[in-house]
Parts: structure tokens; C-alpha cells; sequence
């Protein structure tokens, strides 16, 4: 009945990658957006190392570097001067084959990601606006009026809302959209800059209550600025312009702005929804989770929103999994997301507070702190892990068991540089991952057919990364390991499989 498995509403990074993990895998895919194109402007820039990663799977990694600019640093300054210095990497070069954070504006990410879409045969429909849905059971039954003004009514399997922060597929649901709204107006710009911060590395300033944040964009002082717009003028958002911002911490940098190429304003909201799935309907990215700017991790999470829920409809698709397996995709992204916004949450807070106390903290204690922990390894790769995103883990979730050497079931699968042994993740498939010899000839043999099988030199890398020596690893198709299984045992990875009704061809 349905002509298409999966209509995506919204064409954002969220949407496209979601269409395009979808359509590597076998799927057909339509996806649609309500706006003539691209937006010539943006406010997402940064691409974290956990999304590199996901990328590299489909083959993009390499050009959206190339077509980026890697910030290798992140400088701290406070009452004028640089306080901290931290090395993306030197905390995160043992961690992942991106230890940097890569500056690239969401308007000319949008435009790679689909491309990249087109060449796989599925163009994005611009002017095309999904108006209403009804989930019928084994259908879902979509209202899409286009750019001729005419309505027309698509059976598709699955629904999937990528449509933003004013979702329309979210509406549909009936589910909410608890939190709140910062009370401060704030702003974002692309400029043309010099001074001593103008350095190609990422700088954040604060100065009493006002703070900015700069970004190198390009060469010749190329930079994006995001900070506060004056309390005096917030009450006239629509007529602001760039003199109307704060430039207490700018002329603390000693920025000295030559040309504003682009400037808007813009209110912060935490928001979470009530459910991430409802039935053949889901919300991803914005249409399910907004948060404060702290860390870049918006865009990025709804692309892990996008790659988690990819491989899971595939699976159903393709019969090699029941329904059920869904319902781990709210599970999954529902936890990380309410983390989230609350660790962003507190960060925002900290940053925007204002008081002689706040102030003291931000311009004192903070630098002080980040210098100390910075100076110790442990903290600084967990720093590292916290903002990149290589952090997140599915521990404790519906598809997560065991554990074997410092990794449980649900954790990404720790890098080890020496062997690169996520060269084999491109599959986009389950497989095992064995390191040193164990028991490892039966540690394919999945419930019904057989899984890849990846067998690693056991040496230091493997023991730094914290895995064991001859466990087997069942690696799921987004590099999260499902099961990590200490004795290696052909009968602990067919039971699992069993339990959870995952089969495969043979």
C-alpha cells in the first residue's frame, strides 16, 4: 500500500541525514521541506567528533572537513585576559580520528548533505508542506500540499519529524513540549574581525555579566559571534541591529569589527517532548528537544537522533527485527536528550547569570578550575568525551548488556588508534569485534546466518581504550556496542539476539 517506507517532514542536517543513512541501507525515502531552499543564513556551526564519526560510516567525513574549518583549540578569557588555553588535541587524540572541533556553517552543511542525497537518487521537494497525518495502523496516511497548491494524500510506512522546533508532526502527535524560555535576547553574526583573540581557534570571553563567543569561520578574519544584546534594547527584537548588542566583552577581546556580513537575533529555549515515538510517527532533532547553545550540541544531536533511528527502521523493514525494536529508539534518545538539556541548562545558566557572585565565579573560579583539570589526563579526556559526544552511551537501555574490560553494553565502541578499528563500521551492519585470538572462530554464528566477524592484534591500544582481551564485542549498526560479552562466547551472542527476535540472512 505504502509507496514510500519512510517521508521525512523538514530538510535539515537532522532530515537529510536520517534520508541518507535510510536510503544507504535499502530504503525508500521522500523527503520533503516547506522553505524554497537552503537558508542563505545559520546558527548551528559546530560538528563534533561523535558526528564525524557517524559520517565517516557514509563516506562524508573527509569532505565536510575539507569543506570546514577545524578549531583545534579553545581559549578562556576573563577581564581582558586569556586565562586557560585547552588542546582539543592533546585530550582526544587517543579518543578518536577527530580531535578537533570542526567549525562549519549549517547553511553549506545542508547544501553537502544534499547533494550528497541527490546523488543517491533521492532529491529533496522544496515548497512541498506536510498539513496533516493520520496513522492508520499499518499506514500512515499524509497530507502534503506543494508548490502548485494542490493537497495530496501518501501512504507511507513510517513518519518521521525532522520539521523543527514549531513541529508540525508534533502537534499531530498531541504530545507537549514541556520547559521554558531564557529571559535574555542574544545574537548571532557573521563578521569581518581582527585583534589578538582572532587567533583560528574558538574564544569565549566574559566581562561582568555580558560574555562573547568567536569562532574562526575562514581565512583573512572571517569569524561568527554569538553573545547577549543590551537589556535596555531587548523589548524591540524585530528593528535590532548590531549596535545594539553588548560590546562590554568584544572590547575586552580587543576585537575590532571591520564589516557585520550578517547579523540576527534570537530567544533560548529548553524543551523536551513527552514521547519521541507514537506508533509509525517520530520526532527527531528540534521537533523533539531544543536546548541552550552551551557546547554546539543542538545540530548534533539530532543528527545521533537521526543514525539512531535509521538503522532501527531498516532492520524492521527488512524483517530482520520485530516492531518492538523501535520503541528503543525513544528509550535511547529520550535519556540523552533530558541529560541534555540539563547539563546545558546549568552551563547557560552559569554563563548568563548576573551578580557580583556570578561574576566572580565566571572570571575566577572557572578559568581556575578548567586549568586544573586540564593539567590531568583523566579529566581532560573527560572533558573531551563530554563536549565531542563520544561520550554518549545507551548503558542500562533496552538493547544494552553486559560487560567486558571498561566497556559495558551501550557504550560507543572505544577508538583504538593503533588498528583503526572502526574502519570496519562503514558496513553499517552488526558485527563482532574480537582482540586477541580467544574463542573468536565461533563468535559469528548469529541466531539464524552469520555476523561479520572482526578479530584485532591484542597489544596496549586495546588495553589503553579499556577493552578485554579475547571478549567478543557485538557492535550494532551505529558503532554502539549492544552486548560485551567477557568469555567470548559464540552461545552469549545467540542468546541475546534470540531475546530480542534479531535475525539475519544467511
Amino acid at each position: 500500500m505504502a509507496r514510500h517506507d519512510v517521508l521525512i517532514a523538514g530538510a535539515g542536517p537532522t532530515g537529510l541525514v536520517l534520508a541518507l543513512w535510510l536510503t544507504r541501507q535499502g530504503l525508500s525515502v521522500r523527503i520533503v521541506d516547506r522553505g524554497e531552499g537552503v537558508a542563505a543564513t545559520s546558527r548551528a556551526m559546530v560538528v563534533h567528533a561523535r558526528t564525524l564519526e557517524l559520517y565517516r560510516q557514509l563516506d562524508l567525513a573527509e569532505q565536510v572537513i575539507a569543506d570546514g574549518r577545524p578549531n583545534p583549540a579553545l581559549n578562556l578569557w576573563a577581564r581582558g585576559r586569556r586565562r586557560v588555553r585547552v588542546s582539543f588535541g592533546s585530550a582526544g587524540a587517543d579518543l578518536t580520528p577527530f580531535p578537533f572541533v570542526l567549525v562549519y556553517p549549517q547553511d553549506r552543511h545542508e547544501r553537502l548533505l544534499a547533494a550528497r542525497l541527490e546523488a543517491m537518487g533521492v532529491r529533496v521537494e522544496r515548497k512541498t508542506e506536510l498539513v496533516g497525518f493520520e496513522d492508520r495502523g499499518d499506514h500512515v496516511a499524509a497530507r502534503l500540499h506543494g508548490p502548485d497548491g494542490v493537497e495530496v494524500t501518501e501512504a507511507v510506512s513510517w513518519l518521521a519529524g525532522c520539521d523543527g522546533a514549531h513541529s508540525t508532526v508534533r502537534h499531530g502527535t498531541g504530545t507537549g513540549f514541556e520547559g521554558g524560555t531564557y529571559p535574555r535576547v542574544f545574537y548571532v553574526a557573521d563578521v569581518e574581525v581582527s585583534g589578538p583573540a582572532v587567533n583560528g581557534e574558538v574564544n569565549v570571553a566574559f566581562q561582568g555579566s555580558d560574555f562573547v563567543l568567536l569562532f574562526a569561520t575562514g581565512d583573512e578574519g572571517q569569524g561568527r559571534l554569538i553573545g547577549t544584546v543590551r537589556d535596555d534594547r531587548a523589548g524591540a527584537e524585530e528593528r535590532l541591529g548590531f549596535d545594539d548588542v553588548s560590546h562590554v566583552a568584544i572590547g575586552s577581546l580587543g576585537l575590532r569589527i571591520r564589516k557585520v556580513n550578517w547579523f540576527s537575533t534570537y530567544r533560548v529555549h529548553h524543551r523536551v517532548t513527552g514521547h519521541f515515538r507514537r506508533g509509525r510517527v517520530f520526532l527527531l532533532g528540534d521537533a523533539a528537544h531544543v536546548h541552550s547553545p552551551a557546547g554546539g550540541q543542538g545540530m548534533n544531536t539530532g543528527i545521533g537522533d537521526a543514525v539512531n533511528l535509521a538503522w532501527k527502521l531498516a532492520a524492521v523493514r527488512r524483517g530482520e527485527a520485530p516492531d518492538a525494536l523501535l520503541g528503543s529508539y525513544e528509550a535511547e534518545r529520550m535519556a540523552f536528550a533530558r541529560t541534555l538539556v540539563a547539563t546545558t541548562d546549568r552551563a547557560f545558566t552559569l554563563a548568563t547569570a548576573e551578580g557580583t557572585l556570578a561574576d566572580l565565579v565566571r572570571t575566577r573560579v572557572v578559568p581556575v578550575l578548567t586549568g586544573t583539570a586540564f593539567r590531568l589526563a583523566p579529566l581532560r579526556e573527560m572533558m573531551f568525551r563530554l563536549v565531542s559526544q563520544t561520550l554518549v552511551n545507551y548503558r542500562g537501555g533496552p538493547l544494552s548488556a553486559g560487560r567486558a574490560g571498561q566497556v559495558e553494553g551501550g557504550d560507543r565502541l572505544p577508538w583504538v588508534r593503533e588498528m583503526d578499528n572502526h574502519e570496519p563500521l562503514n558496513d553499517i551492519a552488526w558485527q563482532v569485534h574480537v582482540y586477541g585470538p580467544g574463542r573468536a572462530p565461533g563468535c559469528g554464528t548469529g541466531a539464524t546466518g552469520r555476523l561479520p566477524l572482526h578479530v584485532f592484534d591484542w597489544g596496549p591500544g586495546p588495553a589503553r581504550a579499556g577493552l578485554a582481551q579475547d571478549a567478543a564485542y557485538l557492535v550494532r549498526p551505529d558503532s554502539h556496542v549492544a552486548l560485551a560479552d567477557a568469555e567470548g562466547s559464540p552461545e552469549a551472542l545467540r542468546g541475546y539476539l534470540g531475546a530480542r527476535g534479531i535475525t539475519f540472512a544467511g
